[in-house]
């Protein structure tokens, strides 16, 4: 407590809090952000706040010599407390408990937390122009006052408003608040021009002239109980308007009511508006503009009543529908069809597809909706498990067997096989009735006849009758939903379906161009249009000013109209209204709301079902009764008695009858603008509340579904228990091989620890994630993708802070393989050979095959092969498969991969046949282990050896597999590297100018990863289509390039053949002497590496041209001893070619002759 003398100084609450926030941590900074929290908990307030709080605070405290100085500001960043601190901080406050959950029961206008709200504030003063007679004595200002309060008091009352404070002559009335209405702004001015009237019936007084004059201003604000001691006002309001009216009243003079930008927007030509100046705010930086409300507008009717608030039907797409119509009929006669729709929200894709339904043709046919959600993007195949449990009608509480059961029906119904109601069961977390069917496949393979299962079940259903599927909202799509809908597309091609997918603009769909894929852009309806459906929706024509005023207001968007339009029909007051000015033939004088927030707000205050339509928002689009009735607090019949309000007003759809009722919101937009009107603080008290039921109804969910969990945890700030679920989450996702999901997931782990204070436990737990999610990057973004890169840099940064722990090995093994695909081949040794140091002295088999793996791969790079080959060869001694069963997750590929590597190594060191068998085992061995990025590897470098050994037929096998896994997992590394190897085979094959575009569009591919390292191999491969082509100077500038690139980064494996292929190039152009040089050089690297087969070749090169030369003894003495070196590889292009030139040259036959043999890869 503070005293001043021996008087204790009061303090209000924030100050409290405030001040205990910084006194906890004496001389530490404290940021803006938290002492927000703590003096403003659960809220949104603007940093000025929380500037005024802590002058308040510096001026009690100057009260002490130097006090003033005692709160330090750190600018931009927060504050410090520097002053003297006693012994016992913490008993000197007293911490509130917290409050425990309320009841979401609210009555009409009653609002009982904290809520962002749109308002409109009035600020309105009592003001007198002295008379002759002097100044008016304080008795009678008294009076006027009281009758100006009353005044205030009775209009407020007429036009639904709240009066805020009465302080004297002024006070400040919300329009908004706490009921929302479509036209609070237009009230606001008119209630502004009543008081004005009512101000000059008061007086004079004294001899003096009363008037008044009035600012008005509109924005968002937070409003919720009150936290200061000894207010009289019991909410408290954040928000720039109350603040703005203020200035607005004190810029204007006496009779003027005056409104800021916003208000004006929104009373639009109601009311005669002339602009007259500006004023420069204490909030925003550019001044304010403001304009001077005269009177009434030439607008003066309110249009009349009508009868029906519902959409009879639709208007403005009869050539969208058509257009459907005719793709069902191709479809129906066995040519599937794909239609795409895209639109901004609001437009009506889903009751487009709605309609269709509608007008479908009697004929029998099957109906399939599925549906995605913002929430569950990172949750595999979500759309289908909601579809399948719909379609087998699971309830509540239907035991495990029941749901089996209807499960095996709906499956039954199709005609699928027993593994695929076993794979089903599985997908929908139930027992599998063949659990051994499934015991013998690994993630990867389960996941694969998955997505084969439920392409079955649509082709089982297609083969009884057409089949209408809908899928919404494709821009939440998870990615293992995406590649199932990449199967479906191709799939539906040759069966009677009709696929319709929905999505917003920013989703960009791969299927464009396809033959049997149609796109569909939905546009804004035009003015004809808008006027069509607020008739429709109003039941019959209204005056012209209302249907203007609506279709200018919604700009087009169906939605938009339909329930502007309802939200106007609603209000039995405007009714009335309409009514009467019908009668008079005027034209209505309401504001209509420019934003669809406003009205719906308004609709859900007159149903008196915000809190709980809230609750259903935080839950998600569609919320389960019993899940709603856990998190609310209310009785059966309270709840029962809201939801019925909330679903007469047709913003939330109703299926089944409670307690197995699901309730869907009618359209995104709706829930979206329900769940922004909640604060901070109330909205994590419900994301908890959800949480804790959905733990409650269902306990096996943090296994089978964490990622759900995850979502609520985080939302509640419950930080520590939202990380455990979202790296559940990852884990899980990364052992089915849905690698996309897994990355994201485990990235909000990171997110989530990013909000704790650091410490030990933080550090590891990052470490922990932040390793796993650079072994995804990897393959997800790119070995050498800046996100691989930062996420690998964290890594190691905690590695080595935690006194570099080996059971996070991964962190340098995956930093290493970093450096080396972004050519930085000296730091990738040096971080490999430093685990493989640490791994010795630890004692850490595992650490010594991943230390083997990178410093193995580091020096093969380098071009030491000799140095590199028995790293790779004591890795596969050392590997065992059950101790090290980890390190395949931990690093995204399988250690016995490694074999792949080995054989490149071999290749080079002039072993081929030893070579390709490693080759084929590491290939192999991926399939046998079902795990698609150890496939990848194996089948990228079983390419690359194939192509550097001149086997065509087997590149192309591999270059082909290797398209189809990288584009099923998503992985754009290798998805690149096939398409270069897919060019290469092109040319080979004849194919010049479409190989040679896909050796430019793959390499470029390659280069946007980020990755350096193979780019000179890759590159010479688009020089020889150039060459290939004719295209020569083209050739010879890749290969600058390339060895440009070699020089660089010192990747030198390919460096020897670089050089002869520069040759061969030169010698093309007739540039002997310059390619005998680099055949030379490339001879020269060889012999300094070691690498006999490179020397072999660049040996045959440079013996071919001296024996065109004429020089045949030369090449022999040259090329023979090379030759006998080797001891296996005989039926190789590279050994018969040289082997032919030596028999040509031993038998005296003619150089051309033996050059047309020669091998040119």
């Amino acid at each position: 407590m503070l005293f001043r003398g021996d008087k204790p100084v009061a303090l209000g609450r924030r100050a409290v809090a405030l001040l205990q926030a910084l006194v906890e941590r004496p001389g530490a900074l404290v940021s803006k952000d938290a002492l927000i929290a703590a003096a403003w908990p659960g809220q949104i307030v603007e940093d000025s706040n929380l500037t005024v709080q802590i002058a308040a605070l510096r001026r009690i405290l100057a009260g002490a010599p130097g006090g003033e100085r005692w709160i330090e500001t750190m600018p931009g960043r927060g504050y410090r407390f520097v002053g003297p601190v006693g012994e016992h901080v913490e008993e000197a406050f007293a911490v509130a408990s917290p409050p425990g959950r309320a009841s979401l029961e609210i009555a009409p206008g009653q609002h009982r937390f904290a809520e962002r709200r749109r308002i409109t504030a009035m600020s309105c003063e009592l003001t007198c122009v002295p008379g002759q007679l002097g100044e008016p004595n304080l008795e009678d200002l008294q009076e006027a006052n009281a009758a100006f309060q009353k005044c205030v008091a009775e209009t407020a009352n007429r036009h639904d408003a709240w009066v805020v404070s009465q302080l004297g002559n002024t006070v400040l009335v919300l329009f908004g608040y706490p009921s929302a209405h479509e036209h609070d702004a237009e009230q606001a001015v008119r209630a502004a021009l009543e008081l004005r009237a009512a101000a000059g019936t008061l007086g004079p007084v004294g001899g003096a002239k009363l008037g008044c004059r009035t600012g008005i201003a509109t924005g968002m604000a937070i409003i919720g109980e009150i936290g200061a001691i000894g207010v009289s006002q019991d909410r408290e309001i954040v928000g720039d308007a109350p603040n703005l009216a203020v200035q607005l009243r004190l810029s204007t003079d006496l009779g003027v009511v005056a409104v800021d930008s916003a208000t004006r927007g929104l009373i639009g030509d109601l009311f005669d508006c002339r602009e007259v100046d500006q004023v420069t705010t204490t909030g925003p930086v550019e001044p304010v503009r403001i304009w001077q409300v005269l009177g009434e507008g030439l607008v003066a009717s309110r249009f009349e009543a009508l009868r029906g608030t519902s959409l009879t039907q639709m208007v403005g797409r009869d050539e969208e529908i058509a257009l459907l119509l005719r793709r069902w009929e191709r479809a129906v006669a066995g040519e599937g069809q794909v239609v795409l729709i895209s639109g901004e929200p609001g437009l009506g894709k889903s009751r487009l597809a709605a309609e269709l339904e509608r007008r479908l043709p009697g004929d029998p046919h099957f109906w399939q909706h599925y549906y995605c959600s913002p929430h569950r993007q990172d949750s595999a195949l979500f759309p289908f498990i909601g579809e399948l449990e719909r379609e087998s009608g699971f309830a509540g509480d239907d035991p495990t067997a029941a749901r089996l059961g209807k499960l095996a029906a709906l499956l039954g119904g199709s005609a699928s096989p027993d593994e695929d109601v076993a794979l089903l069961a599985d997908l929908l977390n139930l027992p599998a009735p063949e659990p051994e069917v499934l015991a013998r496949l690994s993630a990867a393979r389960k996941k694969e006849r998955t997505l084969a299962a439920l392409i079955r079940r649509l082709e089982g259903l297609a083969r009884q009758r057409p089949v209408m599927v809908i899928f919404e909202d494709a821009h939440w799509v998870d990615a293992t939903s995406r590649e199932l809908l990449d199967l479906a597309i191709e799939r539906v091609r040759s069966l009677p379906v009709l696929l319709i997918l929905t999505f917003r603009p920013e989703f960009k769909p791969p299927w464009t161009g396809l033959a049997h894929v149609t796109t569909l852009a939905l546009s804004r309806l035009d003015r004809r249009d808008r006027k069509s459906l607020v008739a429709q929706v109003a039941g019959k024509a209204l005056p012209d000013a209302v249907l203007e005023q609506i279709a200018d207001r919604t700009d087009g968007v169906p939605l938009f109209v339909e329930e502007l339009t309802k939200s106007v029909l609603e209000n039995g007051q405007q009714l009335a209204e309409m009514d009467r000015f019908a009668a008079d033939g005027a034209t209505p004088s309401f504001a209509i709301p420019t934003s669809l927030y406003s009205s719906l707000l308004a609709r859900l205050d007159r149903a008196a079902a915000v809190r709980l339509a809230q609750a259903g928002a935080a839950i998600g689009r569609e919320f389960n009764y019993m899940l709603l009735r856990a998190v609310s607090g209310l009785s059966e019949d309270q709840l029962q008695s809201t939801l019925a309000r909330l679903v007469a007003s047709e913003l939330v759809f109703q299926r089944g009858v409670p307690p197995d009722a699901v309730y869907s919101f009618k359209h995104a937009l709706v829930q979206d603008v329900a769940y922004s009107s909640l604060v901070r603080g109330v909205r994590r008290q419900l994301h908890a509340a959800i949480a804790e039921a959905l733990e409650a109804q269902s306990p096996g969910l943090l296994e089978t579904q964490p990622e759900l969990l995850g979502h609520h945890y985080a939302e509640a700030g419950l930080i520590e228990k939202s990380v455990a679920a979202w790296v559940s989450a990852g884990q899980r996702s990364a052992a089915r091989s849905a690698l996309a999901e897994a990355a994201a997931q485990f990235q909000k782990a990171l997110e989530q620890l990013a909000l704790t204070p650091e410490s030990p436990e933080r550090l590891r737990q990052e470490l922990e994630s932040c390793s796993a999610l650079g072994a995804l990057l990897r393959f997800v973004k790119g070995q050498a993708a800046p996100e691989t890169g930062l996420a690998y840099a964290r890594t190691m940064e905690l590695w080595e802070q935690l006194g570099s722990p080996l059971e996070f090995r991964q962190a340098p093994y995956g930093r290493s393989m970093f450096h080396v695909y972004c050519g930085e081949l000296d730091q990738a040794l040096r971080v490999g050979e430093h685990l493989l140091s640490l791994s010795r002295e630890r004692g850490d088999s595992a650490g010594l095959v991943l230390g083997r793996s990178a410093a193995g791969q580091s020096l093969l790079l380098a071009g030491d092969f000799a140095g590199s080959r028995p790293h790779l060869e004591e890795l596969l001694v050392v590997y065992d498969p059950e101790a090290h069963a980890a390190l395949v997750h931990q690093t995204g590929s399988h250690p016995l991969m490694t074999q792949a590597f080995l054989g490149l190594a071999l290749f080079c060191l002039g072993f081929p046949d030893q070579a390709s068998a490693r080759s084929i085992a590491a290939i192999a061995d991926a399939r046998r282990l079902a795990h698609p990025t150890s496939l990848a590897v194996a089948l990228a470098i079983g390419a690359l050896q194939a192509s550097l050994a001149g086997d065509h037929l087997t590149l192309d096998r591999y270059a082909n597999e290797l398209a189809v896994v990288a584009a099923e997992q998503g992985l754009p590394f290798y998805k690149a590297w096939a398409a270069i190897y897919r060019g290469y085979t092109q040319v080979q094959s004849g194919d010049v100018a479409d190989g040679v575009a896909l050796l430019r569009g793959g390499v470029a591919a390659y280069r946007a990863t980020g990755a350096v390292m193979w780019l000179p191999h890759f590159i010479a491969l688009q020089a020889a289509g150039h060459e290939v082509a004719g295209q020569v100077e083209e050739a010879a500038a890749l290969l600058d390039d390339a060895i440009a690139i070699t020089t660089r980064t010192g990747e030198r494996w390919f460096a020897a053949e670089l050089a002869r292929r520069k040759g061969q190039l030169l010698l093309r152009q007739e540039r002997s002497e310059a390619a005998e040089a680099h055949y030379r050089e490339a001879v020269a690297i060889a012999q300094g590496q070691g690498a006999r087969l490179w020397e072999l070749r660049a040996a045959t090169s440079l013996a071919q041209l001296r024996c065109d030369e004429g020089r045949p003894t030369e090449a022999a003495d040259l090329l023979a001893p090379v030759h006998a070196w080797f001891a296996e590889g005989f039926a190789t292009p590279d050994l018969q070619t040289a082997k032919t030139l030596l028999n040509g040259l031993s038998s005296g036959a003619r150089p051309a002759a033996v050059a047309a043999s020669n091998y040119r890869p």
